[in-house]
């Protein structure tokens, strides 16, 4: 069992925001208290508007709280000269204009509002210790290049690179640190901000209305700031849900400078770096993704870059392993802006691994648009937009991965047929009076039985041991064993099933 416990959430200090005990009506409802919320309702707040966040756990604790901390000003997760090749080197070079901005925007805000968040200027560099993906690399070098970066050679630390280049000037900071003071700072009577509130459904209309297990808000627009956005459909058939995986451990010896380090091997990204924490200094390590819901025993997926790290650095001990999620968009570019067929919800989401970055602009470019002043950017990231050509692979991939989990699981025999099968720690299908169920136990053996159908679109859930979660493989929802919503597009729990005397 991996201990889950995020670096920047034991070296952040908490909030202090109350729970919803009351109906609002304000002129912006924002649902997602990260990065992406709470900038978007500072932004908004300094333009007259009133503004309340809704966030069903802490502030920040979401997919902020398990991200990497790194800004850079080129889609590492995606890579540029992709990017390029989709769309043009003009859309490059505006996704990096962009991007820059918004990195620009957080050294900004961490400056006017005095934020102590370990805010840094480092190198990113991309590099391949036995020349694996040099081809990768030439064509991103050149890539970034044409957008306007100025790249040098790869100055290697103990680990000796045959290829690779990297960018000066990007940066890192505490993300948790930062959004929470953020929140601090601009909570107010005209920008509530509530913790531990769940929305329960959503209506758009004139005005649009946000039921929640609190109280009833009222707003004229809503932002979707969860990440994925909760309840809609559309979106999620053009993104594919991924967990990506991450350690920090201490050493014996010296670590590597300050800076990000993507290693690739077999055209995957190894994101590299140290941080400074309350207790001392930890070199990170993020990698090992895959697709959600279709590995059960992911525990070697920490194991792995415990040994990456072992084999590279003399390491004296693991001190944090986490898994954060992402949703990789079909053309390679984010989804910003109003919903498709919406006139007044606008969502944020398809950042790949780049969500404290794009989280930033997405902030940036749809509060510009409620205010009335539109960013130039808003058509890049259009969330309504078609692109067939750019599109057409990966969402063919994408619904026949959908398709093929939805058949497989709706005809595979169940894992087992006796609640004393399954151990503590474990969870397992079975079928109850021709019901899937999904039924677990947890490390003291208390049974928890919950319906396998995920309530976005019914697709089987799969057993994440490492976390100890429910996971759909289809688009990304994940639950907790008791069957409450962790994060993803499902809006409902799975839904608790009486147990079954037989079964045991």
């Amino acid at each position: 069992m991996v201990n889950i416990t995020s670096v920047w959430k034991d070296n952040s200090k908490q909030g202090s925001f109350p729970i919803l005990d009351q109906d609002l009506t304000v002129d912006v409802a924002i649902i997602g208290g990260g990065i992406t919320g709470i900038t978007a309702a500072y932004l908004l707040a300094k333009q007259g508007k009133k503004v309340t966040v809704l966030e069903a756990r802490a502030i920040g604790e979401g997919s902020t709280g398990f991200s990497t901390g790194n800004l850079y000003a080129i889609p590492g997760s995606e890579g540029l000269h992709t990017i390029e090749k989709k769309w043009g080197k003009e859309h490059a070079r505006q996704v990096v204009e962009s991007r820059a901005a918004a990195i620009d925007f957080i050294e900004a805000r961490i400056q006017e509002l005095n934020i102590n968040c370990g805010f840094v200027h480092v190198p990113w560099c991309l590099f391949s210790e036995q020349g694996e993906s040099a081809s990768y690399i030439q064509k991103e070098r050149e890539a970034v290049e044409r957008a306007g970066l100025t790249t040098s050679d790869f100055i290697p630390f103990d680990i000796k690179p045959s290829v690779g280049f990297s960018i000066a000037n990007q940066a890192q900071f505490n993300p948790l640190q930062y959004t929470v003071a953020l929140a601090q700072h601009i909570q107010s009577d005209s920008c509530l901000i509530f913790e531990h509130t769940k929305m329960m459904s959503y209506e758009e209309g004139e005005p649009c209305t946000v039921i929640t297990d609190r109280g009833k808000i009222t707003a004229t627009e809503v932002i979707m700031a969860t990440h994925t956005p909760k309840g809609l459909y559309f979106v999620h058939s053009s993104m594919e849900p991924y967990r990506e995986y991450a350690v920090a451990a201490t050493l014996n010896d010296n670590y590597p400078p300050n800076g990000t380090y993507w290693d690739m091997i077999s055209k995957q990204h190894y994101s590299i770096r140290t941080y400074d924490t309350a207790h001392g200094k930890v070199l990170m390590v993020l990698g090992e993704k895959h697709k959600v819901g279709t590995e059960e025993h992911n525990e070697s997926r920490f194991r792995n870059l415990e040994n990456f790290l072992r084999e590279r650095f003399n390491v004296n001990s693991v001190v944090y392993s986490w898994a954060a999620q992402q949703y990789k968009p079909a053309d390679g570019i984010p989804y910003i802006g109003k919903s498709s067929g919406s006139k007044k919800t606008y969502i944020a989401t398809g950042f790949s691994a780049d969500g404290l970055v794009y989280g930033t602009l997405a902030a940036i470019i749809i509060s510009a648009e409620i205010i009335g002043n539109p960013n130039p950017w808003n058509k890049l990231y259009d969330a309504s937009r078609i692109t067939p050509i750019a599109s057409a692979a990966n969402y063919i991939k994408a619904n026949a991965s959908v398709t093929y989990e939805l058949i497989k699981d709706y005809l595979f025999k169940e894992n087992v047929d006796h609640f004393s099968e399954i151990k503590p720690t474990e969870g397992k299908i079975m079928e109850i009076k021709g019901q899937k169920c999904a039924v677990s136990r947890n490390r003291t053996g208390d049974l928890f039985i919950v319906s396998a159908v995920c309530p976005h679109m019914g697709c089987i859930v799969h057993w994440n041991s490492g976390e100890q979660s429910w996971d759909c493989p289809c688009h990304g929802s994940r639950f907790t064993t008791d069957g409450e919503v962790i994060e993803g597009p499902a809006i409902s729990a799975l839904a608790p099933i009486h147990h079954e005397p037989s079964k045991s």
